[in-house]
């Protein structure tokens, strides 16, 4: 009788995330799976904000197993650890997490007198992408390792620095309450004006003049955002709130380059709604959805409202911010106001849009342990636990057939309607205690065509072995991880077994892949 030579025989598709075959222990006392290096770093790097303490590990901890790995890859794979890093500040939109790998790259390599592979000044250069990080990047170097900064870190601030500063950005971000000021910058790495940007020069020794010498600082005639600055500065006090109920108030600030945070001390008094008004308009996207509370208590006119609502609700507009999904879900927990809760529900839809639509039936296991309530991070309410609802739930009403189950201590199925809002399905979801996965796994499974878990993966000891043992092995298995601990619930990597992370749908595209029987690579290969 042939096994293996059938009709129904099919190539086994590899994913990137995989295990070493040693068994470890969850946090939960469970049998776990250790991962190899670089799996355990993606999955860490993807959902690490940096310093901020998780259910099980403290941010020093953290941080810790976090600098460990890069340093290490950063000798041992070069190639692969610079792709992590120029992908993670990139289309995985992690900031700090990214600026301080870059850091640890060069400093790894450094240490070991490692020239192979990409460099470092590459590096660093690649982890930049707003013209406040190259302050950034000299703020955590020296707070580490001190001032004397060597040259691939101060030549890719450098290169960073062409591309970055502009009129619109010193007005932003060169403030006094920045350790390393633009001119400090200037002065450290001995950047040189972009050849392309003729008028670079002119703002360089701007920039220059506005650290060493404020009191005589003249900004270039011929930059006129830096100009219409100076201009809207020397308006006296008593007249300031007429310029912003002008008819061309909102072009005025923003022509000036007026943020929304610099402007109630323009004003100096409070931002009422005649304010918000005016600088709505230059405002990004982001920036509106932080404030919508801002603008309902100072009481923003409904018609303002509506073109903030098209804005933030709009398809391209939330393509383009690359925000997390779980940013609109903060804002619609906390905006007080009905008027905006559709616009944000429209928007966490387009920000899921990578979420497929599976064929067949589908099973999509929750976590909502205790483990999965701690904040995602000191400046944010959400949680993981909501983060994986709303993720979960996403999946669930877009596959073709699914069973929707939340799981803890005990399990149970949440219920959805097709056309339904995947944030009244959040609502239904519960704080279920303990993490017996296992035990979930066993009491749903109904010969469905794959299995879904969004988990942060640490499981508690189980008779009948790990989750994934519980299913058939020709059926496929997808571990959602949102925490990055060291320890995996089960082997992932092959034989339909396979693990993904982070905090965007992006990692869905691998689903449709693997089930082609395609094998799946890292993200930015």
């Amino acid at each position: 009788m042939a096994r293996f030579n059938t009709r129904t025989a099919k190539a086994g598709a590899t994913s990137p995330v995989r295990s070493t075959g040693r068994a470890v222990r969850t946090h939960q006392g469970g049998v776990g799976a250790e991962r190899d290096a670089r799996s355990e770093l993606f999955l860490l790097a993807v959902a690490n904000f940096v310093s901020q303490q998780t259910f099980y590990e403290s941010g020093g901890d953290r941080d810790d197993r976090f600098t460990t790995l890069v340093r290490r890859l950063a000798v041992e794979d070069p190639e692969w650890t610079a792709g992590l890093l120029a992908w993670l500040r990139g289309e995985g939109n992690m900031r700090t997490a990214s600026i301080v790998g870059a850091a640890e790259y060069v400093k790894a390599r450094l240490d070991a007198s490692v020239t192979a592979g990409p460099a470092n000044r590459q590096v660093v250069d690649s982890v930049l992408r707003r013209a406040d990080e190259p302050g950034e990047m000299l703020g955590y170097w020296t707070s580490q390792y001190g001032r004397n900064v060597p040259k691939p870190v101060k030549r890719g601030i450098a290169d960073a620095v062409s591309r970055l500063y502009s009129g619109k950005s010193l007005l932003k971000y060169d403030t006094a309450s920045k350790g390393y000021r633009f001119g400090d910058i200037l002065n450290l790495v001995h950047a040189s004006p972009d050849p392309g940007k003729p008028w670079q020069g002119a703002l360089f020794q701007y920039a220059l003049d506005r650290r060493h010498n404020p009191d005589t600082a003249e900004p270039p005639a011929s930059n006129r955002t830096l100009t219409a600055h100076r201009a809207l500065m020397a308006v006296p006090v008593a007249e300031r709130r007429a310029v912003i109920t002008a008819a061309d108030g909102a072009a005025r600030l923003a022509g000036a380059g007026m943020t929304w945070e610099a402007l109630a001390g323009w004003l100096q008094g409070p931002m009422d709604a005649a304010a918000w008004e005016a600088v709505i308009p230059s405002m990004g996207p982001m920036a509106l959805v932080r404030n919508l509370r801002n603008f309902d208590e100072a009481g923003v006119s409904d018609r303002v409202a509506a073109r903030v609502a098209a804005e933030i609700s709009d398809p391209e507009v939330v393509a383009a911010s690359r925000q997390f999904p779980f940013r609109y879900l903060a804002a619609y927990q906390h905006a007080p106001s009905l008027r905006w809760s559709y616009p944000l529900e429209r928007a966490l839809g387009h920000s899921l849009a990578n979420v497929p639509v599976l064929p067949g039936r589908t099973l999509v296991l929750v976590d909502r342990s205790g483990s999965m309530w701690a904040r995602l991070s000191d400046r944010s309410e959400l949680n993981r636990a909501d983060a994986a609802a709303v993720f979960g739930a996403a999946v669930a009403m877009r596959a073709d057939r699914a069973d929707l189950v939340e799981f803890g201590t005990s399990s149970a199925p949440v219920k959805y309607r097709e056309g339904e809002s995947v944030l009244k399905v959040l609502g239904r979801f519960g704080d279920l205690g303990g993490t017996n996965t296992t035990e979930a796994v066993r009491k749903h499974y109904k010969k469905h065509d794959r299995v879904l878990i969004v988990t942060d993966e640490q499981a508690a000891d189980s008779y009948w072995g790990d989750p994934t043992e519980q299913i058939p092995a020709d059926i496929p298995v997808y571990t959602w991880n949102l925490a990055g601990y060291r320890a995996g619930h089960a082997s992932s990597g092959k034989a339909n077994r396979h693990t993904f992370g982070g905090l965007t749908d992006a990692a869905f595209r691998m689903v449709p892949l693997l089930e082609r029987g395609r094998d799946a690579d890292w993200p930015w290969k």
